[in-house]
């Protein structure tokens, strides 16, 4: 075990030349990141999860109700053993096929029987004021942590000069407010891979899944190589966006659509100036050229570098669905439902009786959508982004 480890962790794969881990050891004088810190972030992160369930509980719960958020889940199909057993044994899509197998031997119009299905995987997903609660815990510690790292960035030189992030490295004493962000961005990071398994799922899981996986991986090996700076400067950009989009999803469960719609364009822009703007200019700026030019080559530069640049074609492509979002709200004067709503929409959503082929042939239905306004958002978060 002894010999794989220090294979893994070889000096001339994660050091720039002449640098050794003796080099990073702390001192009486100095204290540096050393890798058994990390291991403080699972504790940490379990604290974090309990944290938030007293917080859902006790604060956000009440606040939901108080705002008269819709405690009620999505309406519950009409029982039916039969569909059931389909749903639960065979499969929740039923094709063509099957759909008309079914109506003859249920005597229900195709219609019916797929807005029975409809309305059954909708029955699995959460209430309104269970995303309530799960966005006001993410916007509060968003929130909380953009301004931690906002007041300790505006007295760092590096917030303002870039290529102060490697001046004098490797000899960059650990600071403790430093420390302190880094590890509870990591142990918030290790939660949400911890509870995404049971938070609210929506369409973008598994590029979410690899979000996090990315922000963990960096924010770990950017400690231990004391590569902490340009690290901070990353962390804050990402959360800035999430603040807003967390704010907006809480608008628009609140049905407070004029106030949704204004905090999702401003999420837009907030987004895009951040993520395909500021981020490529000023953070892979540095790492691909003015660490270069500072430290040289070395082959951990370029996994650093390969994780930076996913986070940017994630950014790319979150930014698409942004933009088709804002390009609904402006011509159709509201924001619509995004790409990752997490209930499914029908124009016959509010009938629940099925209704014979007779039946069917004779009466117009009139519905309304599933998802309403911008139901469902693009990070995090879980679009979280969370980042």
């Amino acid at each position: 075990m002894a010999g794989i480890l220090a294979w893994f962790w070889n000096e001339r794969f994660w050091l720039p030349h002449n640098v050794t881990w003796a080099d990073l050891q702390s001192t009486e004088e100095a204290a540096f990141p050393q890798a058994e810190d990390l291991y403080l972030a699972f504790p940490l992160a379990f604290c974090i999860f309990m944290i938030r369930l007293l917080f859902e509980r006790f604060i956000a719960k009440p606040c939901a109700l108080g705002l008269k958020v819709q405690a009620n889940g999505p309406q519950k199909a009409q029982p039916n053993a039969i569909l059931e057993k389909v749903f639960t044994a065979i499969t929740k899509h039923p094709d063509e096929k099957r759909l008309e197998g079914l109506s003859k031997q249920l005597d229900w119009d195709v219609r019916s029987i797929q807005r029975w299905f409809r309305q059954r995987r909708n029955q699995e997903k959460p209430s309104t004021l269970t995303k309530f609660c799960e966005s006001m815990w993410r916007f509060t510690f968003y929130l909380y942590i953009f301004t931690y790292g906002v007041r300790f960035l505006k007295k760092t030189p590096w917030l303002w000069n870039t290529r102060q992030c490697w001046n004098g490295y490797p000899y960059q004493p650990l600071l403790p407010d430093l420390h302190y962000y880094y590890i509870v961005e990591l142990s918030f990071y290790w939660s949400l891979m911890f509870s995404q398994f049971i938070d609210i799922k929506r369409k973008d899981f598994g590029i979410m899944f690899t979000h996090h996986i990315v922000t963990v991986t960096l924010i770990t090996f950017s400690y231990v190589t004391n590569l902490t700076r340009v690290g901070t400067l990353t962390l804050c950009l990402h959360d800035a966006a999430d603040v807003v989009l967390e704010a907006a999803k809480m608008a628009n469960y609140c049905k407070c659509q004029k106030l949704s719609d204004l905090l999702f364009l401003t999420f837009a822009i907030v987004f895009i100036v951040s993520r395909l703007g500021i981020y490529p200019l000023w953070i892979l700026n540095t790492t691909l050229f003015e660490l270069y030019e500072a430290l040289g080559n070395f082959p951990a530069l370029w996994i650093f570098n390969v994780l930076l640049v996913i986070l940017q074609i994630l950014h790319c492509f979150w930014s698409y669905l942004i933009i088709k979002a804002a390009y609904k709200a402006i011509s159709k004067g509201k924001v619509a439902k995004d790409d990752r709503s997490d209930i499914e929409s029908s124009s016959d959503e509010e009938e629940t009786v099925p209704r014979s082929k007779t039946l069917h042939s004779t009466i117009a239905t009139n519905g309304t959508s599933g998802a309403n306004g911008t139901n469902g958002y693009l990070t995090g978060g879980t679009c979280s982004e969370e980042h």
